[in-house]
């Protein structure tokens, strides 16, 4: 998927696509859509996103998911909310949007909070601000 011809893996991910639900990463649904011009192009937003991730303390990635998908980071210390254990500030990858990163605050209780949708740019530019929330 990651090393075939790109036009090969979409017309395959298509093929598939069209006859059942087919698991696949987030950029080859985005390219699929329309919303990558490449698979590289989506590559590049997943290693903006680790550089900045890996290089700050508390942020792990967790690289099981669901089937197809490449995984997500935790923000760790957010794990441990003010009344007990939290589900902890996640950034995730997605092709719901042109700018193709959630960012899901931390939480406690039923329910999931809705994803916030980011730029590689909105999380350089709010990290800070995310881990003090965290």
């Amino acid at each position: 998927m990651n090393r075939a011809a790109e036009n090969e893996v979409l017309t395959m991910y298509r093929a598939v696509r069209s006859v059942e639900d087919a698991p696949a990463p987030w950029w080859l649904r985005a390219l699929d859509r329309g919303r990558l011009r490449s698979r590289a192009e989506g590559h590049a937003v997943e290693d903006a996103v680790s550089e900045l991730l890996s290089a700050r303390p508390g942020w792990v990635f967790v690289p099981w998911v669901d089937l197809g998908e490449i995984g997500y980071w935790e923000y760790v210390p957010s794990e441990s909310g003010v009344y007990g254990p939290a589900t902890p500030t996640t950034v995730q990858f997605t092709d719901s949007h042109r700018g193709f990163v959630h960012l899901v605050p931390a939480h406690r209780g039923p329910g999931r909070p809705s994803p916030i949708d980011f730029t590689v740019a909105d999380l350089r530019t709010q990290i800070e601000d995310i881990e003090l929330i965290a």
